[in-house]
């Protein structure tokens, strides 16, 4: 089995120097990503040509001689800059070639470049307090929990948020052991909503808490405020801090809910079972796309599934065509609207909420519910089919 990939972010708290000198850095690299781009599309329109990583590389040593101020940032972050370029090439031609939508790399405004990576060295821990970074100096960090000692840490990702510094660490951890054995014994199934975020097969519910909703009358007063001021002033800029402030607490109480939700499913059930919904498609629909994005059920599904690989447990993605239809006792199809919120069989009497009838039938399409434990043994990687409400954890309600 490969190594378990996870990121750890850590809030970090630059002084004034050291986060002028990070602004810098940030500024460099958006001029540097800006001028590669250019120089790549001149290339193109000059002769046809395409450049490639190694060929921007190669001349990035001739470049810190033209302009001295890229000598002032770590030459791998540097590097890395022109990595980001080129995936984005990549991922540009992958799109077309699979006939999606293309999206050209654009050039990156002012704000819109908001992370350089030390990809291989450049930072050290001193301590378990202060963080050494190559070229800007020691910034106090806070490990708000342990790396695990065997992991190895790849890459150091420094990301601004905000008015808020944080370090992001991406880690391999070795496989304690060649397999996992898992035995099901408490499987369920979910059936993700707007109205609740989540309704299982036993019955119980999850409440949706809105984040984006319940903050939007004060996003709008700080928005209208923001239409208000000069552009370029500073007091412009003082208001776009707030409305960013608005959003990213906006973010973290809706990852820190789910955090806690997915926790608290992993715990609880051996196997689960989620529909494997196409949220691209489903947003087209404009009367929607606002609940959906603020439920974030990928971002639940993939808090999910990570938590089960590490704790022995199997996510499972099923074909959700036809769970709200179907009758979970009889199987007949039984046609209903997004309105219609009862399930009311025709055929054999069954009378249920419309949600949790769905989660029976997602729990009923599992390849592995009812298989008897002698006949089949598994790990979680083998399974899977892709890779604060208040400051209390998550309780699920029944009705």
């Amino acid at each position: 089995m490969s190594p378990m990939k996870k990121s750890y972010k850590f809030r970090i708290y630059p002084k004034q120097a050291e986060e002028a000198i990070m602004q810098i850095v940030l500024n460099t690299c958006r001029t540097l990503y800006n001028d590669s781009l250019a120089d790549r599309k001149e290339e193109y329109k000059r002769d046809k040509t395409s450049l490639n990583y190694y060929d921007q590389a190669n001349t990035l040593t001739a470049t810190k001689a033209d302009f001295p101020s890229l000598k002032e940032t770590h030459s791998q972050v540097l590097q890395d800059v022109l990595r980001r370029l080129d995936k984005a090439y990549q991922n540009f031609f992958r799109r077309v070639k699979q006939g999606e939508k293309p999206g050209f790399p654009r050039f990156k405004g002012y704000d819109r470049y908001d992370s350089f990576t030390y990809p291989q060295n450049g930072w050290k821990f001193i301590g378990d307090k202060k963080l050494k970074l190559a070229k800007i100096g020691v910034v106090k960090i806070k490990l708000h929990r342990n790396i695990p000692k065997s992991a190895t840490i790849k890459t150091c990702t420094v990301k601004k948020e905000g008015n808020q510094w944080y370090a992001v660490f991406s880690l391999e951890i070795p496989d304690q052991e060649k397999s996992v054995k898992s035995e099901i014994h408490n499987p369920i199934g979910i059936d993700l909503g707007i109205k609740e975020l989540a309704t299982l097969s036993n019955g119980e519910k999850i409440h949706n808490p809105k984040w984006l909703r319940e903050s939007q009358k004060k996003l709008a007063n700080e928005q209208r405020r923001l239409s208000r001021k000069r552009k370029g002033s500073q007091n412009r800029k003082k208001q776009k801090a707030k409305v960013q402030e608005v959003y990213r607490k906006i973010k973290n109480q809706r990852s820190d809910f789910l955090h806690k939700v997915s926790n608290e499913l992993v715990q609880t059930y051996d196997l689960i079972i989620f529909e494997d919904l196409k949220i691209k498609n489903m947003v087209k629909n404009h009367f929607l796309a606002k609940s959906i994005f603020d439920a974030s059920w990928n971002q639940l599904v993939s808090y999910t599934t990570y938590k089960a690989e590490g704790a022995g447990k199997v996510v499972e993605l099923i074909n959700p065509k036809g769970t709200s239809q179907e009758c979970s006792s009889c199987g007949a199809t039984v046609p209903k609207t997004l309105a219609v919120r009862v399930h009311k069989c025709p055929h054999c009497g069954l009378i249920m909420d419309r949600d949790e009838n769905a989660a029976k039938n997602i729990l009923a399409r599992s390849k592995y519910y009812g298989v008897p434990q002698g006949l089949r043994e598994f790990t979680p990687v083998e399974i899977l089919s892709r890779g604060s409400l208040k400051q209390d954890a998550p309780c699920f309600s029944t009705g």
